[in-house]
């Protein structure tokens, strides 16, 4: 009898799929050493944690195992899996049924260390609250700058529970390691930047998560994630799902609007439960700001060469519009991308982006504005690094970009935290989480991103201070793809309160 493939057990999950999936590894694993019925008697199921998965060996005949959540069988092994992450839902099924059980995954150490108090601002309280109500599972949405890395802190402080906290990169691991140790006087685990020091409070960044998911799933109560939108939409849900973490707290200045994406993140961190929008905290517990654009013009040999890409890119685009109007802008790169017409207009999309990011209306309007904020500290923002270079090089300003190492990059934030420095330019370095001291002015020359990065790039300007007023420039070029992209971007200011308790 031809044994059934890995992905007939969870197809969703990839497994036996072309696509390199963590679960791989534990089924090949799992076929060399799983559990066996033993026809001698009749034993207690047993359920462990097993790389990533429950593992439910022995059940009892009369227990319908196909109804539990999450639960399919894996005939190599003679046993039932579900996926770590269905865990708490598994054992409430179990429970409700009166099964006879017993349960071997390895108990969590809890945090016996002493902690400082951890205050919070009353947004962050009701944001807290939203979250114990929601059954300690959920996302908060709050602006950049507004501390949500303290209402993570709050969260471990007040619930005691083993932590591991996942954030998008090397920076942000450093940063969250420092933030809690000001607070908790225990060992602090790490797991990135080639460290793997496991604790009973662990921060690890995504990609290492992903990689070592299988080891540490079973060693925590609570899961929480940073930068969480990154979540809900590709091959690293996986890591999520191969916890058994029942507590979950996802933070994020900008939840998927996708309706796909924002299921699939609910379905692994709960639902929102707290909502608000950079204009919700402004002028109180964030610093004011005025946002202002300044609209441009190309040269007449720029606005030329913007027609010819522009003429070649429209006319594929509009076609797939017509044939799918639903379609997103991912599914135009795909289908693109298989004719050579397709490529030709995505090359062109290319070049019309490279043309816009550094115009010379644009050099002349940073020119002026570095000019007339000369005393402030100023954050510029480019669409990619080739403009950053290019003004750190034109301006004398110190480019902060991907290609600067860590010692580097602290002593330039160090530098600009005490006023040596007083200009930084950067493409994305500076969007998402890293912790920028003080600065007054924004100028915005480009972007690629949307609504989320805008809203990053203007919270970079909001931690407030007596008296702080920031000012947000953002360079248009009239009668471009840009008028509409800076109008998207500006969605994500706008008051948006929203709580699910």
């Amino acid at each position: 009898m031809r044994e059934a493939p890995p992905s007939a057990v969870y197809p969703s999950l990839g497994i036996g799929s072309d696509r390199p999936s963590r679960y791989q590894k534990v089924w090949r694993a799992a076929m060399k050493g799983g559990a066996r019925q033993n026809s001698d008697h009749a034993p207690i199921m047993k359920l462990r944690f097993d790389r990533g998965t429950i593992l439910l060996t022995d059940p009892s005949k009369d227990l319908k195992l196909a109804e539990a959540p999450g639960v399919l069988w894996d005939p190599r092994v003679n046993a039932h899996r579900a996926p770590a992450s269905k865990y708490p839902a598994l054992k409430r099924w179990l429970l409700e049924r009166g099964a006879r059980f017993v349960d071997i995954t390895t108990p969590p150490r809890p945090m016996q260390e002493a902690w400082s108090d951890v205050d919070l601002r009353s947004y962050q309280e009701a944001a807290l609250s939203a979250w114990e109500l929601g059954h300690r599972r959920g996302v908060v949405a709050l602006p950049t700058g507004s501390g949500k890395t303290r209402l993570a802190l709050a969260a471990m402080h007040r619930t005691r529970l083993s932590a591991l906290c996942l954030v998008p990169t090397r920076v942000l691991l450093d940063q969250w390691v420092r933030e809690i140790s000001r607070v908790y006087r225990g060992a602090v685990g790490c797991y990135g930047d080639g460290v793997r020091q496991r604790a009973p409070l662990t921060v690890a960044t995504f990609e290492s998560a992903f990689r070592h998911m299988d080891q540490l799933g079973d060693r925590f109560d609570l899961l929480i994630v940073d930068e969480v939108h990154h979540f809900g939409s590709g091959l690293r849900d996986e890591a999520l799902e191969m916890t058994l973490a029942e507590a979950r707290l996802g933070l994020t200045a900008t939840p998927p609007r996708d309706a796909g994406a924002a299921a699939r993140l609910a379905e692994l961190m709960g639902p929102t439960v707290f909502e608000l929008a950079v204009a919700d905290l402004a002028g109180g517990f964030l610093a004011s700001f005025d946002a202002i654009t300044l609209y441009l013009d190309l040269t007449p040999a720029e606005r030329s060469e913007y027609m010819s890409l522009a003429t070649v890119f429209n006319g594929v685009y509009a076609d797939f519009r017509r044939i799918a109007p639903d379609a997103s802008w991912a599914d135009f790169n795909n289908r693109a991308a298989r004719t050579a017409e397709g490529r030709r207009a995505l090359s062109s999309w290319r070049q019309m982006r490279r043309l816009l990011a550094l115009t010379h209306a644009k050099r002349r309007a940073l020119e002026a504005l570095l000019g007339r904020h000369r005393c402030s500290r100023v954050l510029i923002f480019t669409a990619d690094n080739e403009a950053a270079y290019a003004i750190a090089r034109e301006h004398l300003v110190m480019p902060l970009t991907c290609d600067i190492g860590r010692l580097e990059r602290d002593d330039v934030l160090e530098r600009f935290r005490r006023g040596d420095i007083r200009t930084l330019v950067s493409a994305r370095v500076l969007n998402e989480g890293l912790d920028v001291p003080d600065a007054d002015i924004a100028v915005i020359v480009g972007g690629a991103l949307g609504e989320r990065e805008h809203v990053q790039r203007v919270g970079r300007l909001l931690r407030p201070s007596e008296g702080k007023r920031a000012v947000v420039y953002e360079l248009v070029t009239r009668n471009t793809i840009e008028v509409g992209q800076a109008r998207r971007r500006r969605q994500g200011l706008v008051v948006r309160r929203s709580a699910q308790l």
